[in-house]
């Protein structure tokens, strides 16, 4: 074992000065503050070699006037060939910046995690990506304002950008002069968006279209659409219903179901039809359920999710996310995670109602941040006085403004914004363009069975929604920190990139 561990010890530092090494320093600051390197990765056997820019770029509204300065990291494959495909990407929060994608999946360095456990303390190291997009795409990572570099100019303030309409509108400006001011405009187009990254997505493609910019494809990564999906409103079953698999899926991971076999994804179809058949139709009944029906149902829940069918029938057969996350590992003492539910951590409270942390997050924040702005300052030399904004929400008056033009068509409300019917109309005004979803079976932030319910309720045409691919993996929110979902989250995007690229 020793042995085994000095080995793999050298090889992550090998790969590391490998890292360190091919991207070369002595970075070229443009006038405007961009800083351009260059660097190599390693990627399916290949080397690619590419140019990096990062910094900020002036964003300008419909009358021409500056809004924002708007803060990148961009990456171009060697020969800067205009009709290579290009991705633009972020993540969600609202108000996170776009480093968990940039340094966890999609760029040419990754930060290599003790997956799924908790991190020991600095150094980290940071190894080239075999599994980044460059032999894909370029890539531009984006970070929205408020997040990163990212500022307001002129005589805008944050407020201006912070909500679901003000978001999408300031993202489709910069790609749209992004795309104006390195010649791409004609170049195959992509979103990535990862969580509320998703949500942000089904307007951003919807409100490019309508401006004449259509995307080839939109990848959906951990992807929400309706907030019901993740809220838990009085008298509203829904979202107890599409949650309840995955906390089946966590049962199973944890070999929690008794006499459990076979995959994991026999299991949670299996999960899925006791969802619709009967667990569905035993909350819809509500106080008309007979109490011999709702022992039963109970029962099956309990054994599902490892659970105690006494607890069921106190919770009156709806239990929410921060409940379970209490409640799943209480006899040994641990909480379960919200963002991956292969983490745990332990619970100070053996009486608590609610989950009081997430082990996920706390575990990979302190290697993804410290590696990433050693990174960002070190490698791509981005001046060390710009203070990088992990998060919007760190500012002052952070508040998001949670309406939605969109909706007012469709009866919307405070507590019913769903981004779906954008997505909707921009798949049937232009059935070309393809969408990939990449869900995880573990993921309790944004459940699986709540992205399924909300795609089959988009009323779209079966040739319209053959456009939708729909992948799966056995890890959660950020599925590409498990090495075998990292290897199969690159496999599934490589074929949907190649396959809308064919005429």
């Amino acid at each position: 074992m020793k042995k085994i561990f000095a080995s793999l010890l050298f090889l992550g530092l090998f790969m590391t000065l490998t890292a360190q090494e091919n991207s070369k320093l002595n970075p070229v600051m443009s006038a405007e503050g961009v800083s351009t390197t260059t660097g190599t990765a390693r990627i399916g056997g290949k080397n690619i070699t590419y140019t990096a820019n990062a910094g900020t770029i002036p964003v300008r509204d419909e009358n021409n006037q500056l809004i924002a300065h708007f803060g990148f990291t961009s990456y171009t494959k060697e020969g800067n060939d205009k009709s290579r495909p290009i991705m633009f990407a972020y993540n969600g929060g609202p108000g996170s910046s776009s480093f968990w994608l940039h340094m966890g999946v999609l760029g040419p360095r990754r930060i290599a995690v003790d997956d799924p456990n908790f991190n020991k303390a600095a150094p980290y190291q940071i190894v080239n990506n075999d599994y980044s997009v460059l032999d894909l795409a370029d890539l531009v990572m984006i970070d929205p304002v408020g997040t990163g570099l990212s500022v307001p100019a002129g005589d805008a303030e944050f407020k201006d950008f912070w909500g679901v309409d003000q978001d999408s509108r300031s993202i489709a400006l910069f790609i749209t002069q992004y795309l104006i001011n390195h010649g791409r405009m004609n170049s195959p187009k992509f979103l990535l968006g990862e969580s509320y990254g998703t949500f942000r997505n089904a307007t951003v493609m919807n409100r490019l279209l309508g401006q004449g910019v259509a995307m080839n494809g939109i990848i959906m990564v951990s992807a929400v659409f309706d907030l019901r999906t993740l809220m838990f409103p009085p008298d509203d079953d829904m979202p107890y219903i599409v949650h309840f698999p995955t906390y089946a899926a966590t049962a199973f991971y944890h070999k929690k179901v008794s006499g459990q076999s076979g995959s994991m994804g026999d299991f949670v179809q299996e999960i899925r039809e006791f969802t619709e058949n009967e667990y569905m139709p035993a909350l819809f009944k509500g106080d008309q359920l007979t109490d011999a029906s709702k022992r039963e149902i109970a029962g099956k829940l309990a054994n599902y999710t490892g659970t105690k069918a006494d607890y069921w029938i106190k919770a009156d057969l709806r239990v929410t996310a921060s409940e379970f996350f209490a409640e799943f590992l209480r006899d040994e003492g641990q909480t379960v995670g919200r963002l991956d539910s292969r983490y745990t951590g332990i619970s100070q409270d053996g009486i608590a109602q609610n989950g009081a942390y997430d082990p996920q997050s706390l575990a990979i924040s302190p290697p993804y941040i410290q590696g990433f702005l050693d990174y960002f300052h070190n490698t791509l030399g981005v001046d060390k006085r710009k203070m990088y904004s992990i998060t919007a929400g760190r500012r002052p008056g952070f508040n998001w403004d949670w309406s939605h033009q969109g909706n007012a068509g469709w009866g919307g409300s405070m507590a019913a914004i769903n981004t779906g019917p954008d997505m909707a109309q921009a798949l049937t005004r232009d059935p070309n363009m393809k969408v990939l979803i990449m869900n995880g079976y573990l993921d309790i932030a944004t459940v699986f069975y709540g992205v399924e319910h909300s795609i089959n309720h988009l009323g779209l045409p079966k040739h319209i929604k053959d456009n939708i691919t729909m992948t799966y993996y056995e890890a959660g929110h950020m599925m590409y920190t498990d090495q075998a979902s990292l290897v199969k989250f690159k496999e599934d995007l490589a074929v949907f990139v190649e396959n809308t690229l064919k005429r």
